[in-house]
């Protein structure tokens, strides 16, 4: 699993003048575009935002709760992007061969005895498989 290193800013509150801006939506939408543009610069990827309780001192002895407009973003963290491959796309392993059986094992023989021929991958013939022996076959004819 991929681990990630996370930082939270709070989020503009105010519109930031350019030139060619009309209107404090647009403003704002710079403001807030140039501050994940440049946190994106230092690798973060903007993952969020959170609008989270905050109990603030009012006056000497009151509190009030506030609401705080925040941006979360995150990277990969240090150690783990050099440790681990990204798991979203894994590498296919190719399949392990299997070693081939030992000759003359107690399966390795027909009911009467005789060794199965291996082919060339090593399993025995597919004729040799479950065959049973009919009045024609010229192994029945030698018994």
């Amino acid at each position: 699993m991929r681990n990630y290193e996370y930082k939270v800013v709070p989020a503009p509150k105010r519109g930031v003048k350019a030139k060619g801006l009309k209107g404090s939506e647009e403003q704002f939408a710079h403001a807030v575009s140039t501050a994940m543009n440049d946190l994106a610069a230092e690798g973060w990827e903007y993952l969020r935002a959170d609008t989270l309780p905050c109990e603030e001192r009012q006056g000497l002895t009151g509190r009030t709760t506030v609401f705080q407009n925040l941006l979360v973003f995150r990277r990969p963290a240090a150690d783990a992007a050099s440790a681990e491959p990204d798991p979203v796309a894994p590498e296919a392993e190719a399949p392990k061969a299997l070693a081939p059986p030992a000759a003359d094992g107690p399966n390795d023989r027909d009911d009467r005895g005789e060794l199965f021929e291996d082919g060339e991958d090593g399993l025995p013939k597919p004729d040799r498989i479950g065959a049973t022996l009919s009045p024609g076959d010229k192994r029945h004819a030698a018994e």
